[in-house]
Parts: C-alpha cells; sequence; structure tokens
C-alpha cells in the first residue's frame, strides 16, 4: 500500500501526458470510476471486523483522489497527487506498523476481541491517535495540503465533484475515529491483561513515519513538484 499503489500513480503522471488532451470517451469513465471508488471503498471501510483490512481500503480510498487529479492533467492537480501520494505513503506505512504491532501481541486482527489497549499502551496510543488524525488529513500535516489541491483542482474541473470528495473527505474521518475508538477504547478482555511491553525500535519506526509528515508542510515544494 506504501510503495506500490505509488508506483501505479506515478505510471500514471508518466503516461497521461502522451494522451493529452485526453480524449472524453476516456476521461469520463475513469473520472467516474476513481470518484464513485472514494465514495465506496471509505463506506467499506466502516464495516470492517479486520484491522489490516480497514487500512487497506482505506489506501485504495486515497488513491481515488490521486487518480482523479492526474486524469484533470493540470499542474495544481498533479502537484496535489504527487504531494498526497508521498503523504499517504508514510501515513498507511505507519498504520499498518501499527496494526503489526497490535497483533504482535494479541495474535488477532479482529477489532470487537481487542478493546482498551490505551490502559495498557499508553504511549502507543498516542501514536495511533496521531496517525488517525494524519489519516484524516489534520492541520498542519502534508496531508491537508494535498487534499486541498486535489478538491481545488476537481472543483475547478466540475463544481459538483465538490459533494463526492466532501462526502468522501467525511467518511474518512469517521472511520479514522472508528479505528482508534475500536482498538483504544472500551474495556479490554481478561485474556489480554497480561501482554508484554512495547519496544524502543516500534516507537523509533512511528516517529521516523510522522516526524516528516510533520516537517514537510514548512517546505512543501521538496516532494510537490513546485519550484520554490
Amino acid at each position: 500500500a506504501a510503495i506500490l499503489l505509488k508506483l501505479g500513480g506515478y505510471g500514471l503522471i508518466r503516461i497521461s501526458p502522451m494522451l493529452n488532451p485526453h480524449p472524453p470517451n476516456l476521461m469520463f469513465p475513469i473520472m467516474i470510476l476513481a470518484l464513485w471508488g472514494i465514495l465506496m471503498t471509505s463506506s467499506i471501510c466502516l464495516r470492517q471486523t479486520d484491522l489490516k483490512a480497514l487500512i487497506a481500503y482505506s489506501s485504495v480510498s486515497h488513491m481515488g483522489l490521486v487518480t482523479a487529479a492526474i486524469i484533470v492533467q493540470t499542474p495544481w492537480g498533479l502537484t496535489g497527487a504527487m504531494t498526497l501520494m508521498i503523504a499517504h505513503g508514510l501515513t498507511s506505512s505507519a498504520l499498518f506498523a501499527l496494526a503489526n504491532t497490535n497483533y504482535e501481541r494479541t495474535h488477532t486482527r479482529t477489532l470487537l476481541l481487542v478493546r482498551g489497549l490505551q490502559l495498557i499502551f499508553p504511549l502507543m496510543s498516542t501514536w495511533w491517535l496521531l496517525t488517525n488524525l494524519t489519516n484524516m488529513a489534520m492541520p498542519p500535516t502534508i496531508n491537508l495540503l494535498g487534499e486541498l489541491f486535489i478538491i481545488s483542482t476537481l472543483f475547478n474541473w466540475s463544481t459538483p465533484t465538490i459533494i463526492i470528495t466532501g462526502i468522501g473527505t467525511l467518511i474518512t474521518a469517521t472511520y479514522s475515529l472508528y479505528m482508534f475508538l475500536m482498538t483504544q477504547r472500551g474495556s479490554i478482555s481478561t485474556q489480554f491483561r497480561i501482554l508484554p511491553p512495547t519496544h524502543t525500535r516500534e516507537h523509533l519506526t512511528l516517529t521516523l513515519h510522522l516526524l516528516p509528515l510533520g516537517l514537510l508542510i514548512m517546505k512543501p515544494s521538496l516532494i510537490s513538484g513546485l519550484f520554490a
């Protein structure tokens, strides 16, 4: 999710200029599928019981925005697509790393079975909160800049797209909070009261994921393709 989806996005960026201007019979079906995919995959996240499946569908939802922005073929769209791909690559990788830390200790990915981990791992719960807020494009992360570029591009291309992108953003916030509440809040099961502690390498891994997301907003031209 963090690398292969971005290779697909890079391929779209390289190939799209060859088809410029896009023939309408090619552009509109892809655009419709990308926008509809944002809503469908976001909605699927709301009913997932498997933690890794939820994170994977979240990646597909974000890549729908990237595909739609690339198809429009404007400087803002390509800038937003590049920014969001890099930002989501770090965010998605951090979410999978967090899911793995849970799995290594509880040996299950089912959300209903593993709850209340904040009581046992308060620092890891902080990482969960920051990563989920980043996933829903919390300022001042670079995710927000990428999404704003893409939403502005699609709105300029066609005004009604603001409805789909707005609903998609709302559902993204909903399932991100749902993921955090299901894994961290509530009463923990009696079978999980004794769990091995977290390790320094795990916290270092998450720091190396989230620190660039916070620092890149100071100079977004490093990854956006803009010249400053």
